[in-house]
């Protein structure tokens, strides 16, 4: 099964891509991922929020704002596509995500 893991944090303290790349918490949580089979269906970084733009459609008229849906603290700094057996095993792996012990990891199952 599908799910959707996603990474959201206080982007005052979100480390850089090298960061990422050289943190060993990040390279165990691939070799975690691994190890029990599961697969990386894809995934991407997101751009910090004062480049997010919002889209609504109210009675027929689209209206655009700058920034997310709403004001948060955490917010969706990028996402996971993992493969799995099923709900428990996803968050076990999303508990292994570094950013699960100081931000949070969202899972969703995705429809298929």
């Amino acid at each position: 099964m599908k799910y959707v893991l996603l990474i959201c944090d206080d982007e005052k303290v979100s480390p850089s891509m090298e960061e990422i790349a050289a943190d060993p918490a990040f390279q165990a949580y691939g070799a975690e991922v691994d190890r029990r089979g599961a697969s990386f269906v894809g995934g991407a970084r997101l751009r910090p929020v004062a480049d997010a733009t919002t889209v609504r459609v109210r009675d027929g008229e689209t209206l655009v704002s700058d920034g997310p849906f709403a004001e948060t603290k955490d917010f969706i700094g990028g996402i996971d596509i993992i493969e799995c057996a099923d709900l428990d095993e996803a968050i076990a792996i999303a508990a292994r995500h570094p950013y699960a012990g100081w931000g949070c990891v969202e899972v969703r199952p995705v429809w298929e």
